[in-house]
């Protein structure tokens, strides 16, 4: 048994195997894999734009969207609604404002940051995992199923999690209440029988995700509470040939319970129309009911891992050797419940006109004039968010405000009134722009006379295609995950000022974009992004900033 403590600084990833097997081979990921066919063959990439370092809009960091949505005003909802079924009791997402984290993934689905894909589907050769959470309610066991399926489905691990909660209100008619007895022990013979549908219904969807889809990580949320339901777990998944990770969430904490419950539960489709005082004390009592019978994992057989109180302290138990454990290891001592937002946003216009990217310019006049505005913006949206929660009764203190930004002078130029106003400030050198190669400062007409055939490439693949010398979006997304990381473990409000491609991919992370909208994401100049945490799913929310205009490209 091996006992791990968190500390302030992010873990170093472990890296994966270099062996083969005959049943995973090595293969590069297809470019049109999350394309449907119709759309591959009917849909051509507009045009070009001129390509400098100031431009959000380029033949490297995208520049289709005005020609794309002019043809196509609903193309990327259309694309989403057919490239997947609709499936596991989650509605696909209808546009890129929507976290599709619970979206069903296609067979030949491949993920921004993937590095390879296999013929079975599954990678590192870990075969079929089941995540299996133990731990009473309110302990942020569906925090912990949401962040780990978003994780590994950014590596391009096959993951889904089942939520019990949903298969529950899936099989409870419209208008009908859940049986008072239903959370009991000893509930009545009819409310045992629904029980028993219920988790039928979820392993049944967890079996085909394997069987069907080609599933690699399944996560079983629910509360798990005895040691004797989850030994005939174990054993129905060893006949089916998937190996089983319990994860503990352990939480004795009454201020992080109290958080989870406000937070999580009361915006749980269980309390939908309800009186919040209300709604905390039924919460409450369906815990309550829980406790006496409720046992703690000390199989030594089990292979698991105890989190206790959102990762103050790691416990692992009989942990299998292998890269892809490791990694949800590694993953889940950078995990904290996050209650802080993250902010995106543009830096300001720049000196030159048409600056090279090895020039660095510093900010213009009226890039510095754009900086001054976005700080007061973002001030006094953060007072009134929080006057706003003291209102609804949180009487925490405001969270502190943490500026990241590139080693470019325009991002820490466009970040130096944050610092004079006394926040914390920090130049990240992984949110530095995708790197243009040998096509920096070159135009539109000039690119496509010196790399006519890279140009036609791009069009096929604007994600993973790198002109000369050049970075792609998935080389940006593989250098990000570091900041990825640090992002799940700090707590407090974060604000991001980088190149529009570093804030297309952090945001494609954020909403479980996938590659084919990630190059497409829109960030206008006079508006800052705010990306609102919660244990079922991230939300957005776009905040003006008057006195900019929108046609200005900083």
């Amino acid at each position: 048994m091996l006992s791990l403590s968190s500390d302030s600084s992010p873990s170093r990833s472990p890296s994966p195997s270099p062996s083969t097997s005959s049943d995973d081979r090595y293969r590069a990921p297809s470019p049109m894999a999350n394309v449907p066919s119709s759309f591959a063959s009917s849909v051509s990439p507009p045009g070009l734009s001129t390509f400098h370092a100031d431009l959000a809009t380029s033949p490297i960091t995208g520049g289709f969207e005005s020609q794309m949505h002019m043809s196509h005003p609903s193309f990327t909802s259309q694309l989403r609604t057919q490239s997947v079924g609709s499936k596991y009791l989650r509605r696909q997402s209808s546009s890129v404002d929507e976290d599709a984290v619970h979206d069903t993934l296609s067979p030949t689905h491949v993920s921004p940051a993937q590095l390879y894909s296999t013929e079975s589907g599954r990678l590192f050769h870990a075969g079929k995992i089941c995540i299996v959470l133990v731990g009473l309610p309110a302990r942020g066991k569906t925090h912990l199923a949401v962040s780990l399926t978003r994780y590994l489905r950014w590596l391009g691990v096959k993951t889904h999690a089942f939520h019990l909660g949903d298969y529950r209100r899936g099989h409870i008619a419209p208008g009908t209440e859940v049986p008072d007895d239903y959370f009991l022990v000893n509930a009545s013979p009819s409310t045992v029988i629904l029980r028993q549908r219920v988790m039928a219904a979820c392993k049944a969807d967890v079996y085909r995700f394997f069987e069907e889809d080609r599933g690699q990580v399944a996560i079983y949320d629910a509360v798990n509470p005895t040691s004797a339901g989850r030994r005939v777990l174990v054993k129905e998944l060893n006949q089916r040939g998937i190996q089983t990770l319990f994860i503990e969430s352990i939480c004795d904490r009454p201020e992080i319970i109290e958080a989870n419950v406000r937070s999580v539960k009361i915006s749980s489709p269980d309390y939908i129309g309800w009186d919040e005082k209300e709604a905390i004390r039924h919460y409450l009592k369906r815990i309550s009911d829980k406790i006496p019978h409720y046992e703690t994992l000390d199989e030594p057989e089990f292979s698991y891992i105890k989190l206790y109180n959102a990762g103050e302290r790691i416990l692992l138990n009989n942990s299998r050797v292998g890269y892809l454990p490791n990694r949800i290891v590694f993953y889940l001592m950078n995990l904290h419940i996050k209650a802080g937002c993250v902010y995106f946003a543009r830096a300001g216009k720049s000196t030159e006109p048409r600056p090279r990217y090895k020039s660095d310019p510093h900010l213009s006049d009226e890039g510095r004039t754009y900086a001054r505005i976005l700080t007061d913006t973002l001030l006094e949206h953060r007072r009134s968010e929080h006057s706003a929660r003291g209102a609804d009764g949180d009487n925490s203190p405001e969270r502190e405000l943490i500026v990241w930004t590139s080693t470019r002078r325009r991002t820490v130029e466009t970040a130096a009134e944050f610092e004079k106003r006394g926040f914390s400030c920090r130049q990240r050198p992984q949110l530095s722009q995708m790197h243009p190669g040998s096509c920096d400062g070159l135009s539109q007409q000039e690119l496509e006379k010196q790399f006519p055939g890279e140009v036609e490439l791009h069009k096929k693949d604007p994600y993973r295609h790198r002109f000369p010398r050049a970075e792609s979006y998935h080389d940006l997304a593989v250098r990000l995950e570091p900041v990825i990381l640090e992002m799940e473990r700090i707590p407090n409000d974060i604000l991001i000022v980088a190149h529009v491609s570093v804030l297309r991919v952090l945001y494609g992370y954020l909403m479980a974009c996938s590659t084919f909208d990630i190059p497409e994401l829109d960030f206008e100049s006079n508006e800052i992004v705010e990306i609102i945490p919660s244990a079922y799913n991230n939300k957005v929310k776009r905040i003006k900033i008057y006195g900019v205009e929108e046609s200005e490209t900083l």
